[in-house]
């Protein structure tokens, strides 16, 4: 692990593996160990770059939610992949993540390759709907800071959206708990309110912007996501929509070897 310095915050950053860059871009609550499953065999190809992102596990957590702002952190990513010289990158992104390398592939084309897109989302369109995730989004980040992080990772691992995680292996959820309950209250609670989707810029008239080559995959279980997904997926030219029958919101934790497979074939260095 190191410590990059990119517009005046830090992010702690795992570095391994040789070949083409990959940017991995992990979800809400998660870390760079969110990707464990999937590092062995993408680094056989690839040099990786897995970082916390704001907020989350070794780097900073500044004080200004808006510092969150997922334009603010492609700008970070942008900084991150060029002072590396890892561009251009294949990007990976999961829910938050792929919301975050959306915008990076919008602002900042030149720097990726490929592009994968995990359980993403392009925002709320409705601005009486995108309200109303704001108040929600706002409790949210409140209810974390005022009753601790153990209170809020169980109500948060108790949403139906991770129900299939439920069935995980023993050792698969202690570690992705631990994970959890590692994170600071503070960090998670600013990241909700400076980069929720009921104050992000919704993406969905800028979709064919994108001229990366595209892969989005989606959890057959997890229907809201799926629905999302192939929003994202018919607004991309050429994009392609894998669907994980038996995954939910989460395949690359859900369906670790398919999803391996699946992002592997796309990623090739031959294509």
């Amino acid at each position: 692990m190191t410590r990059v310095d990119v517009n005046g915050v830090c992010l702690e950053v795992d570095v391994a593996g040789s070949g083409r860059p990959a940017l991995l871009l992990h979800g809400f609550t998660g870390t760079n160990r969110s990707w464990s499953a999937l590092l062995p065999s993408l680094r056989r190809t690839h040099r990786t770059v897995a970082p916390d992102l704001l907020g989350h596990g070794g780097s900073d957590r500044p004080p200004d939610p808006k510092r969150y702002d997922l334009a603010r952190q492609a700008a970070d990513l942008a900084a991150l992949l060029t002072g590396l010289d890892a561009v251009p990158a294949d990007v990976i992104g999961y829910s938050m993540g792929a919301r975050i390398a959306l915008r990076l592939v919008l602002d900042h084309p030149r720097l990726v390759h490929r592009l994968v897109l995990e359980s993403p989302s392009v925002g709320i369109a409705d601005a009486a709907e995108r309200a109303h995730r704001r108040t929600a989004d706002l409790a949210l980040a409140d209810g974390i800071e005022r009753d601790g992080i153990v209170a809020f990772v169980d109500a948060w691992e108790a949403q139906e959206l991770f129900a299939t995680q439920r069935a995980l292996p023993d050792v698969t959820r202690v570690r992705i708990r631990r994970e959890r309950l590692g994170q600071v209250p503070k960090g998670l609670a600013d990241a909700v309110r400076g980069a929720g989707q009921g104050v992000m810029e919704p993406l969905h008239g800028r979709l064919a912007e994108i001229t990366a080559p595209t892969l989005v995959i989606s959890g057959g279980v997890d229907a809201v996501g799926l629905e999302r997904a192939r929003l994202v997926a018919d607004g991309i030219a050429g994009a392609r929509l894998e669907v994980v029958p038996d995954a939910g919101h989460a395949p690359h934790l859900e369906a670790p070897g398919s999803f391996a497979r699946i992002v592997g074939a796309f990623l090739a260095p031959s294509h």
